[in-house]
């Protein structure tokens, strides 16, 4: 006889949070890579059965030590189910798992475009709803334009567009027509990306607005300089928002003839951590060296625009706390003082506050921020805005809109 099988660890990148379902209480299920693309609600007596899927224990085990402590052989078949559910839809680590990935991943790869991922959730999915949006987002209240002397770009939320809008308002309305024609480089938080590593596609974006086409010469120079620091078709690219939501204000901003470099930055955790500087890592410094060569020769054919956010706190992100925006006065300050640094163009000041109790705030848009500042010394930047929001009643996210100059 072989082996008896064990079952399978659950993913340890899906999504876990407490079903908003008034109706169905328990743990809501979703994976954001999409590979698995259903979203399941576990009922709460099932709950603790999660911690079976850990790929130590056999089927039989769970069953019978199930039975002995509840003395009720139904739970047994209720979770030898439950492993049914979990590994038919993906959310297991499994052959089938890997199934679903190898397809989605070739799928992205022998696309025309990077569609939408979250037009009709996010954002209105048809064009004249979605102009209709972005206008009553950008409409500044009939005040004039910033004046934009010396305005090299911006940085943006890339929380949800219906919260952060008075963010987006504040950055992406010191953009005018002079910014036309200009190639957007798009250093966006890569959530689901390898640390150190920056993603790169050469699909055009396809939004509800049209095409954006990709600058493919600079993305095959980065690919070229930056070695196995970037990941060419990047599959993260056909999941993340941090990019997508530039995309749309910039179509909506500067109109058609926009084209972008997208860069996703993956997180520079050991450096966080262990401390040093990003740019220890040979990888990371090949690719900042790069995006500071293109920056040099480009110049003002160049518009540098980031898709971040700032603090996670709150219970959704590990804290032990209920978070409430507006009462958080110790996390604006501390993410004041970063801004502050940023605003001085200096690179190493932000990485030291950023790393203070581990990166406690948990910064998403740290890796942006800190490869623009060494691609463009001498950067100069002002804080435009500055909001805080819940994401749910107990978590909260934090963001700014600013200014950069040279």
């Amino acid at each position: 006889m072989g082996p008896v099988p064990r079952l399978a660890p659950l993913r340890p990148s899906l999504d876990l949070v407490p079903s908003p379902l008034p109706d169905r209480p328990g743990l809501l299920v979703r994976d954001p890579f999409r590979y698995a693309e259903a979203i399941i609600v576990i009922p709460s007596p099932l709950v603790p059965c999660l911690a079976f899927f850990n790929g130590r224990y056999q089927d039989t085990e769970v069953s019978q030590a199930l039975l002995r402590l509840t003395g009720d052989a139904r739970v047994g078949e209720a979770v030898g189910h439950l492993a049914r559910v979990l590994g038919e839809g993906g959310f297991l680590d499994d052959d089938n798992f890997a199934r679903l990935r190898d397809e989605r991943h070739r799928a992205f790869a022998g696309a025309r475009w990077r569609e939408s991922a979250h037009a009709g959730v996010a954002y209105p999915a048809q064009q004249a709803e979605l102009r209709r949006t972005l206008e009553g987002y950008l409409a500044d209240g009939g005040e004039p334009r910033a004046q934009s002397a010396g305005l090299v770009g911006i940085a943006a939320p890339h929380v949800s567009p219906e919260g952060g809008w008075r963010c987006y308002q504040a950055a992406y309305g010191r953009l005018g027509h002079e910014h036309r024609g200009r190639t957007a480089v798009v250093l966006g938080t890569s959530h689901y990306g390898e640390p150190n590593r920056f993603g790169l596609t050469r699909k055009p974006f396809l939004t509800p607005l049209g095409e954006v086409p990709v600058a493919t010469a600079l993305v095959d120079e980065l690919a070229a300089s930056g070695g196995d620091a970037v990941v060419l078709e990047d599959y993260c690219h056909a999941v993340e928002h941090s990019i997508e939501f530039q995309v749309v204000f910039l179509q909506q901003v500067l109109g058609t003839d926009v084209r972008i470099l997208p860069v996703l930055c993956g997180p520079f955790t050991s450096t966080t951590r262990d401390g040093g500087r990003p740019e220890d890592d040979p990888g990371v410094a090949r690719v900042i060296e790069a995006l500071g060569n293109i920056a040099a020769r480009e110049g003002g054919r160049l518009l540098w625009i980031l898709g971040v956010d700032m603090a996670h706190v709150g219970r959704r992100y590990g804290d032990d706390f209920a978070a409430r925006a507006g009462s958080l006065r110790e996390v604006e300050a501390r993410d004041r003082r970063r801004c502050e640094a940023i605003g001085k163009g200096d690179a190493e000041g932000f990485w030291e506050l950023l790393r203070e109790n581990g990166d406690d705030l948990r910064w998403c848009g740290a890796s942006p921020f800190y490869t623009l500042l060494r691609a463009l010394p001498g950067l100069r930047s002002e804080l435009l805005r500055y909001e805080q929001w819940n994401i749910d009643e107990q978590s909260v996210v934090s963001f700014g809109g600013l200014a950069f100059s040279l």
